[in-house]
């Protein structure tokens, strides 16, 4: 039976639940404060990370945090007024800095992150989309074996989940890949990962193919939830109200004031980001790369080289800092010392980080037909496919083959 479904966020999540429910014979309605891809899904790294599941909150964080966000050199920033906001949730997503901790979170984003390229494949097919799809190596580099070994706990970690890689040393290093400074001599080579050559573009053509079949597109900022006997039946959207057999909120670090109305008391923060873009590079990674000293990834564009990474917090409203565009240009230029190019653009935007690191998935309790779909932190392009079929199956009343009590939105409730 043909279902309503209004989806709160147009970025890549609520993109992908759009086409699934699509392809499930549902109508749905896309609703977004700025349009599709305005946002956190514009600017990302573009990587197709899957093996990006192991979260920030590792073992030795709480001890090496202070003097991060001290050194102007490292890629960690605060806005130190408003420290007084973020400590409640600081303190929450500390607590997590522990080694059972990161292997339970770890084993949680694996299951949403580890088939991406093939997730992003088959969400885009016949979309016209594809054509942004590129699939490729992912490396990490680092400075040297050893820096490579201060790694080790992560590294084990996607061993025991069955990542393979290759170790490509010195001069192995540099024969894949000469644009790189001889400073880096050691770099992991991860096959079966993919990149995504315009990341806003790839998210505003699978919106426009929810248009073209059928799909309702409104820009607008949703107030409310409207609810009668405790299941949804339309939203609040703009002046307009908007019926529905079942919502979805995947507005990302904006779904926190929806949810509230709820009854859901999600930690949510934004994790600012950072991304820089060189047009017409002189120099081109062969594939887009993890550059570990610095925390921050290269990714080969559509006429562009991004560099993204930075983690800044201090909240949604204060303007971009100018520190983090210069640490992470002055970075590139490191790893890249031969680069020139004929243009720089830069942008910021909100990474959505839930306190435990681990996304916001499931039916709301209370609220019969609202569903969420938010929470990635840094990889919601990786994980937006996997996480929109979820959802989809799950508006549709199917079990699906995971199983979802780590990312239940319960978790929050009360």
């Amino acid at each position: 039976m043909s279902r309503t479904i209004a989806i709160i966020g147009a970025g890549i999540v609520g993109v992908s639940t759009a086409i699934w429910l699509q392809r499930d014979g549902h109508k749905v309605i896309l609703i977004d404060r700025a349009g599709p891809a305005e946002g956190t899904s514009y600017g990302n790294g573009g990587v197709l990370a899957s093996c990006s599941f192991i979260p920030v909150t590792g073992p030795g964080l709480i001890a090496k945090a202070p003097r991060m966000a001290l050194d102007r050199n490292q890629p960690l920033f605060v806005k130190w007024g408003y420290m007084p906001r973020l400590l409640p949730w600081l303190i929450k997503y500390l607590r997590h800095a522990n080694a059972d901790d990161t292997r339970r979170i770890a084993t949680a984003i694996r299951e949403i992150v580890g088939d991406s390229l093939a997730d992003h494949q088959a969400l885009a097919a016949g979309t016209g989309a594809e054509k942004w799809i590129v699939p490729s190596d992912y490396l990490y580099i680092y400075n040297n074996r050893a820096h490579f070994a201060g790694d080790a706990f992560g590294w084990g970690i996607r061993r025991d989940h069955g990542f393979v890689w290759d170790e490509l040393e010195d001069d192995a290093f540099h024969a894949y890949d000469p644009a790189f400074g001889r400073d880096l001599g050691f770099a992991v080579k991860l096959g079966n990962h993919g990149r995504i050559a315009d990341p806003g573009q790839y998210v505003k053509d699978l919106a426009a193919h929810v248009v073209a079949q059928g799909g309702r597109l409104i820009t607008a900022d949703v107030s409310d939830i409207i609810r009668e006997n405790g299941r949804v039946t339309g939203l609040r959207a703009g002046a307009e109200t908007i019926g529905c057999d079942a919502a979805v909120i995947a507005t990302g670090v904006w779904s926190g004031p929806l949810c509230t109305k709820l009854g859901l008391k999600v930690p949510l923060e934004s994790e600012r980001g950072y991304h820089l873009e060189f047009w017409e590079p002189s120099v081109m990674p062969k594939s887009p790369v993890m550059v570990a000293s610095g925390k921050f990834v290269m990714t080969p564009m559509e006429g562009r080289l991004r560099a993204a990474g930075i983690v800044e917090f201090g909240g949604l409203d204060a303007a971009p800092s100018r520190a983090p565009f210069e640490l992470l240009e002055r970075n590139v230029l490191a790893a890249l010392p031969g680069l020139t190019y004929a243009r720089k653009t830069e942008w910021m935007g909100h990474r959505p980080a839930p306190a435990d690191s681990i996304p916001v998935i499931g039916e709301v309790p209370g609220a019969s037909g609202v569903f969420t779909g938010f929470g990635h932190h840094h990889i919601g392009l990786t994980g937006g496919p996997r996480t929109g079929r979820l959802l989809a199956q799950l508006i549709a009343g199917r079990q699906p083959n995971v199983d979802l009590t780590p990312y239940s939105p319960a978790r929050f409730a009360g």
